[in-house]
């Protein structure tokens, strides 16, 4: 016999009151558009109809939405001091040598300069050193291959921070 009930922090997420589950959404992406449409589309009965929401969502963001989403990122190798999930995702920067970190810093800024945005990469796994490739690889990018890149980086974010959200035991 299977269930048709979805998991406990699935169904936790989904009884939320409404403005917990925004502020919820809203930590995972700071899009307020992102979040008003996951939030619209509540209740889900599986953890894949939230990230297949989410995935369609951030396919359909303008501009100004991937703009306001990327705010909400800092910068490789310096995460938002008392955040534990930008210090978690950002954990392959934790052992880097100062080498590295300067080197990180100036790609970082140059990077900035070129696009108006910090650099946006699903971090969680990557080495310090695979995540400096990567900048050195998409600096060169035109921006509108560079802006496509970043929606589905910010689109793999999304599905880690909304797993972490609705596989919570407690």
């Amino acid at each position: 016999m299977t269930s048709t009930s979805p998991p406990p922090g699935l169904a936790r997420f989904n009884a939320l009151e409404e403005h917990a589950a925004f502020a919820a959404l809203h930590d995972a992406c700071a899009s307020t558009v992102w979040a008003g449409r996951l939030l619209a589309a509540r209740p889900y009965a599986t953890a894949d109809d939230l990230y297949a929401a989410s995935d369609a969502a951030m396919a359909e963001l303008a501009t100004e939405d991937l703009d306001e989403a990327m705010a909400g990122h800092p910068p490789i190798g310096r995460p938002k001091p008392g955040d534990p999930a930008s210090a978690r995702e950002q954990r392959g920067m934790a052992g880097a040598s100062a080498e590295l970190r300067a080197e990180m810093l100036e790609l970082n800024l140059a990077y900035q300069e070129k696009f108006g945005h910090v650099f946006l990469i699903c971090a969680t796994g990557r080495t310090g050193e695979q995540m400096r490739d990567a900048l050195q690889a998409r600096i060169g990018n035109p921006p509108e291959q560079e802006r496509e890149i970043v929606r589905t980086e910010l689109g793999r974010i999304n599905r880690i921070r909304l797993a972490r959200l609705v596989e919570e035991d407690a």
